[in-house]
């Protein structure tokens, strides 16, 4: 489990997502985009969730992982896949206390706050959309004359969410760690002292780029794909301040609880699915996830801890 952590995260609450859930486990539900497949005479229950506010498009993804995994459980009496997508971490973690969610998969930012107050343990690591490990990076145009992290103070920079690993945390961090005084404030306009870098959230690595673009903000940290993503008459106008350090794209999270053998057996499986062709068109259509994957040494894990505490205590 990862290290001890407290406080408190507060997060905007969005429309909660729910796959063949009764009316009772929540008054806002969207109709279900796919049906829970019942793959055995087995009626045991296999769930996944993760965090949205694009709760129909991440039904659509993960549906057909839970049936794959609900396809080769039925050993522990499952039979059927479900798909819950959360609103926010209060409610992932709370649906991973209770039981209502099995697997969870997120950055390891948003992993590490549920695994610390759940009790969820990550097992494995994502290649979602191909990639094994990320990083954030700093970024202003070339014509503010920007060329270090030292020159951002007294300005405003943008973040993407406060739950975004690349686009939030680690670049925090980056900046605290260079001696930097972080703060944020509720709009762009408001006023930055000499001994701060003053930072508001985009809620979108694209929207951060933009504003980074049209002079909304000096500077921004994103997520080191969405930044390659945009045009290179773009690119090449924006100067890279600073790489954040690299960690692992996903974590895959199992829910306290399990029993060992049903957790082995999801964790085989999911290691499995690169080796087959059902396996791999599962993935394909599973955000693009390349392969599933022993962690990293758990040193990642751990620095991941010491910057969490270095964030709150600050």
């Amino acid at each position: 489990m990862l290290g001890n952590i407290l406080g408190k995260v507060l997060l905007l609450g969005m429309v909660t997502a729910l796959v063949s859930c009764s009316p009772t486990e929540s008054s806002l539900q969207l109709e279900p985009t796919i049906e829970p497949a019942l793959t055995s005479e087995a009626k045991g229950v296999i769930t996944l969730g993760e965090v949205s506010n694009k709760p129909t498009k991440k039904i659509k993804r993960f549906g057909p992982m839970a049936d794959y995994l609900a396809a080769n459980l039925s050993q522990f009496g499952i039979g059927v896949g479900e798909v819950k997508i959360a609103p926010d971490l209060n409610t992932i973690t709370t649906w991973l206390e209770s039981g209502e969610v099995d697997i969870y998969f997120d950055s390891p930012y948003p992993a590490m706050i549920v695994s610390d107050k759940s009790g969820a343990e990550p097992i494995l690591r994502r290649w979602k959309y191909g990639q094994a490990e990320y990083f954030g990076v700093f970024l202003a145009m070339k014509k503010q004359g920007i060329t270090s992290l030292s020159e951002l103070q007294g300005r405003m920079i943008a973040f993407e969410k406060p739950i975004s690993t690349s686009g939030y945390f680690l670049p925090l961090v980056l900046l605290r760690e260079n001696g930097l005084n972080p703060v944020e404030k509720s709009s762009p306009d408001q006023p930055v002292a000499a001994d701060e870098v003053g930072y508001i959230f985009s809620d979108d690595d694209e929207n951060t780029i933009q504003w980074v673009i049209s002079g909304r903000v000096a500077a921004g940290a994103a997520d080191i794909s969405t930044f390659r993503s945009i045009p290179e008459s773009s690119r090449e106008s924006i100067t890279v301040l600073a790489e954040t350090e690299k960690v692992s794209r996903h974590l895959v999270l199992l829910r306290e609880g399990i029993e060992p053998e049903k957790a082995e057996a999801i964790k085989n499986l999911l290691l499995g699915m690169d080796k087959t062709p059902e396996g791999k068109e599962v993935l394909q259509k599973f955000e693009k996830t390349a392969k599933f994957e022993e962690l990293p040494k758990e040193v990642e894990l751990e620095r991941m801890g010491k910057l969490y505490k270095l964030l709150k205590e600050r």
